[in-house]
């Protein structure tokens, strides 16, 4: 990785037993202002949303930030929750239609049922299409704080009614590489060289990084993608090193570009995901679990869900078990 000596310069002044003020000022100037971009035309933040806590339902606590009043829609993405739900509340058996859900772990575990037979735990995260129909829940597992993110990305219209599938993510099986206090773990995309063999029918990007202090990293970006970060802990400088360093729980929306700089200028440990999907510029008519193009197209989906038809033939009948 590119800049590594200064990196190592800014760990040692901001280490140092007599560290001072002066010198961490210092430090984190010369770090931020002699690292140049790699790309033609960098992503800077365009919006930034703080995702407050609220309550959702019996036990659940949910930071909501794309699907809000503030970032009602992100092209492809319909919405971001970052959960915490502790036994025995969860989210039990509820319907989907047209559109994927991503649920990533980031503590704790939840157990998967849905009615087209899939059923595990999920220590490490899960890729669902809904398509035409699915019915599942999602329970913590044994005590404790069970916390993640979930995403739900939209397909377009020609994938709507498509079967459903299902792709659990093993912790084993997600590539990561670390370089000069950089780690990723690729859910979903590239990063670092290494690739997920993760299927995104809309084609989507999904990296979780964490940087240690005084590292700084560069991830390229497909410029026809639509691209966000969502923090998970710590703080750091996104888009430009002269940017407010912003902190956990905010999404940042990206403008467009060919990639993205980082900097972590904390003496604490950065997390955050990056993720980016192919825009599917197509009408979008939501109501809670059901997306679809038009409004005549919804109320068609709550139809054949009441009826029981067109892929929602064992909503009537399967329940999910303990």
């Amino acid at each position: 990785m590119r800049f590594a000596a200064i990196n190592n310069f800014h760990r040692i002044l901001l280490f140092h037993p007599q560290n001072t003020p002066k010198i961490r000022s210092f430090c984190t100037i010369f770090a931020t202002t002699n690292m140049a971009s790699e790309f033609n035309s960098p992503r800077e933040v365009v919006k930034k949303v703080l995702a407050e806590s609220q309550r959702e339902g019996d036990g659940a606590t949910v930071r909501r930030s794309i699907g809000r009043p503030g970032l009602k829609f992100l092209d492809p993405f319909l919405m971001l929750d970052e959960f915490s739900v502790s036994a025995p509340a969860g989210f039990p058996d509820h319907p989907h239609r047209g559109f994927e859900t991503v649920t990533y772990m980031l503590e704790g575990a939840f157990a998967h049922q849905d009615f087209a037979g899939h059923k595990g735990i999920i220590s490490t995260g899960d890729w669902m299409t809904a398509g035409r129909g699915i019915v599942h829940s999602e329970m913590p597992v044994g005590e404790g704080v069970n916390k993640g993110l979930q995403l739900w990305i939209n397909l377009s219209s020609k994938d709507k009614m498509i079967e459903p599938n299902y792709q659990e993510l093993l912790s084993e099986d997600i590539p990561r590489a670390e370089n000069d206090g950089v780690e990723v773990r690729v859910i979903a995309g590239e990063s670092m060289g290494v690739h997920s063999p993760v299927y995104t029918r809309t084609p989507t990007m999904y990296l979780d990084f964490t940087l240690q202090p005084g590292a700084q990293f560069s991830q390229p970006i497909p410029e026809s993608y639509n691209a966000f970060v969502y923090i998970v802990e710590g703080e750091g400088v996104f888009g430009s090193s002269s940017s407010k360093p912003m902190s956990a729980h905010h999404c940042l929306v990206l403008g467009p570009g060919d990639g993205l700089n980082v900097w972590n200028v904390s003496s604490d440990s950065l997390r955050f995901v990056l993720i980016g999907g192919q825009p599917l510029n197509e009408p979008v008519v939501q109501y809670g679990p059901f997306v679809m193009n038009t409004q005549a197209e919804i109320e068609k989906t709550f139809e054949d869900y009441q009826l029981g038809k067109n892929g929602f033939e064992m909503a009537n009948y399967w329940r999910s078990q303990p």
